[in-house]
């Protein structure tokens, strides 16, 4: 009895090992992962799209692109109204390219400044004139974020990340740009 016990227990054991194995690399064969950032689409109206491939268990580059469905809109950095991200990111985790990460990125962003003219009459009334333009602008950052990613055995990807970055160019009044959001997805082959 004891034998039969130990012979079940082993081919149970080394099943479930085998099982395991090939999920892991069956997680392993899937490399590509397409997302959206519903939390841009949602408060900000930003179509926010990105592509991730994964280069091993520790690390993915990806691209994400952002454009604005309303010009309209007033809130944190309200004058962007396209971006594309280029990214890096490493993950910190057991899991294959999952959990914890610190992502490097670069931002070539474009969108709307509003310049406020003010001019004083010398002479009466003394009327004060208010003049307001709108240029457009192009500008480059580079930044870090960090943030955390789950994904499920059939490939669901919910992840929540938060970034910031400087602009280099100096092309807008903006010197700071965000980056973050909480996106959905697929994890693909």
């Amino acid at each position: 009895m004891k034998k039969i016990t130990l012979s079940a227990l082993i081919f149970i054991i080394s099943f479930s090992l085998f099982a395991q194995e090939n999920e892991s690399k069956q997680n392993e064969s899937k490399q590509n992962e397409l997302k959206i950032n519903m939390s841009n689409l949602i408060i900000f109206k930003w179509l926010d799209i990105a592509y991730e491939r994964i280069i091993n268990e520790e690390s993915s580059f990806g691209v994400g692109t952002l454009v604005s469905l309303d010009n309209e809109i007033d809130g944190l950095d309200e004058y962007r109204t396209f971006s594309i991200t280029p990214y890096y990111r490493h993950f910190f985790s057991n899991k294959y390219a999952q959990g914890f990460f610190v992502e490097a990125f670069t931002m070539l962003h474009s969108g709307k400044d509003y310049v406020y003219n003010y001019y004083y009459e010398d002479f009466p009334p003394y009327n004060t004139i208010e003049n307001t333009t709108e240029e457009k602008y192009t500008d480059l950052a580079v930044g870090i974020s960090v943030g955390g990613k789950w994904v499920t055995k059939r490939g669901f990807i919910a992840e929540i990340y938060a970034g910031i970055g400087r602009d280099l160019l100096n092309q807008s009044d903006i010197e700071v740009v965000g980056r973050g959001g909480v996106s959905i997805g697929y994890r693909f082959q």
